[in-house]
C-alpha cells in the first residue's frame, strides 16, 4: 500500500507511540461532558483467537495505538474489556461485560452505561472507538462532537459512505435504559442497530482522507495490509 494511503490531504496521520497520559496537554472547556470508551474485548476469531488489543502494528498495541490517537486524560477513558480479561491500568479503567446474554460490541457500550450513570452528569457524551482502527483521524473526537453540538442525538463515523457504527457518539441520557434492556433481551442486536434507532447523522472523512482512517483489522489480510500501512507511514 502506497505512502499517500498513510497521509490524510495535507496532513500525515499521527506520530510515534508514547504514553498520552505522562505529560496531558492542557484541557479545555469541555461543554459536553465528554467520556471515551475504547471497544477493546474482541477475541479476534477469524485471527486464530488472539487478543486484537493485543496486536502490535510497528512496535505498538493496537490499545496503545488508539488510546494515542484520542490524546486525552486518563480519567475519562474506559476500555471495553468484554470477559473481564485485565488490560494496562495506566491506559484506562476496565470495563467487563455485565451478565447478560446480549455479547459483541454493543455489550461493553452497555457496560459503559451502566458505568456512567452512576460516575457522570446525566448530559455527558460517550464517544466509542473500536480498538483495531489504527489510523483513527485527529479530528475524530471533535468532528462527532461538533455534530451533537448542533443538536443530533448520535453521530457515526463514515468514510466514501461507509459507516463504521463502533466508531460514534452517544448522548448518555439515551443510554441509561440499556442495562435493563439487554438484561430483559429487548435491546438493539448491535450499535448499527442502536444508531437507527437514535436517528444518528453520518459524519464522513472523505474529502480530508485519501485513504480510509477507519480501516480495521479482521483477517490476516487485513493485518498485513495495516502493517505495510504502517511501514510507508510515520505513524
Amino acid at each position: 500500500m502506497g505512502d499517500n494511503c498513510c497521509r490524510s490531504r495535507g496532513t500525515v496521520l499521527g506520530i510515534g507511540w508514547r504514553n498520552p497520559f505522562a505529560a496531558p496537554a492542557p484541557s479545555k472547556a469541555d461543554p459536553l461532558n465528554t467520556q471515551f470508551l475504547i471497544l477493546a474485548g474482541g477475541s479476534g476469531s477469524r485471527l486464530g483467537q488472539v487478543r486484537k488489543a493485543e496486536i502490535r502494528l510497528g512496535g505498538s498495541s493496537l490499545l496503545e495505538r488508539v488510546a494515542n490517537r484520542l490524546r486525552i486524560e486518563r480519567s475519562t477513558l474506559f476500555i471495553s474489556t468484554g470477559a473481564g480479561l485485565p488490560m494496562p491500568s495506566a491506559i484506562g479503567t476496565a470495563l467487563p461485560d455485565l451478565d447478560t446474554p446480549l455479547g459483541g460490541p454493543l455489550a461493553g457500550i452497555v457496560a459503559a452505561a451502566a458505568h456512567l450513570r452512576h460516575h457522570a452528569p446525566g448530559d455527558s457524551v460517550l464517544l466509542s472507538v473500536a480498538v483495531d482502527t489504527p489510523f483513527l483521524p485527529e479530528d475524530f473526537a471533535a468532528r462527532l462532537l461538533a455534530a451533537l453540538e448542533h443538536g443530533a442525538r448520535a453521530a457515526k463515523a463514515c468514510w466514501r459512505g461507509n459507516a463504521y457504527p463502533t466508531n460514534a457518539a452517544w448522548r448518555l441520557a439515551d443510554l441509561q435504559d440499556l442495562p435493563e434492556q439487554a438484561a430483559a433481551g429487548t435491546v438493539a442486536q448491535s450499535p448499527r442497530a442502536l444508531l437507527a434507532q437514535l436517528g444518528a447523522v453520518s459524519v464522513d472523512w472523505e474529502t480530508t482522507h485519501a485513504c480510509d482512517p477507519f480501516a480495521n483489522l479482521n483477517t490476516i489480510s487485513d493485518l498485513l495490509a495495516l502493517s505495510h500501512r504502517v511501514q510507508g507511514s510515520s505513524d
